[in-house]
């Protein structure tokens, strides 16, 4: 991309900010460049945004209903998937899903919550409420 050819769409979901992207000079040169957005990337993070806040919504309600644990709706609200969760927490894939179950996540030990609340960069008693919020 040419330095006159970065997008300048200023409906963006950069709330007002610019994004760096590099792009050729008159001479060949890589350069950095700021964008105010680009539309087709604005909706897809509008898009995937949507989908977070449907999946948290799912999540919550079914936390609400007894379910599943409070777990999966923080993981949305924070906007991660499984994979992710499970390497920032340093745990394996199934058992961070086995933790979704609410009678697993209630006996959760300290040092397991606190890999979690250091995840959501929350503290371990801001999760122990969630414990307590059943429905």
């Amino acid at each position: 991309m040419k330095l006159d050819e970065v997008p300048q769409d200023p409906d963006s979901a950069y709330g007002g900010h610019s994004k760096l992207l590099y792009a050729v000079d008159d001479k060949g040169q890589y350069q950095g460049a700021p964008s105010a957005g680009w539309e087709p990337e604005s909706y897809s993070t509008q898009l995937a945004v949507a989908e977070l806040q449907a999946q948290e919504a799912e999540a919550h309600a079914a936390w609400q209903r007894g379910e599943a644990s409070p777990l999966e709706c923080l993981m949305y609200r924070y906007r991660m998937d499984l994979p992710a969760l499970a390497q920032i927490a340093g745990l394996w894939q199934w058992r961070v899903r086995r933790h979704f179950r609410p009678e697993i996540y209630r006996r959760l030990s300290d040092s397991l919550l606190g890999r979690y609340a250091e995840a959501f960069g929350l503290s371990v008693e801001e999760l122990r409420r969630y414990q307590k919020e059943q429905p």
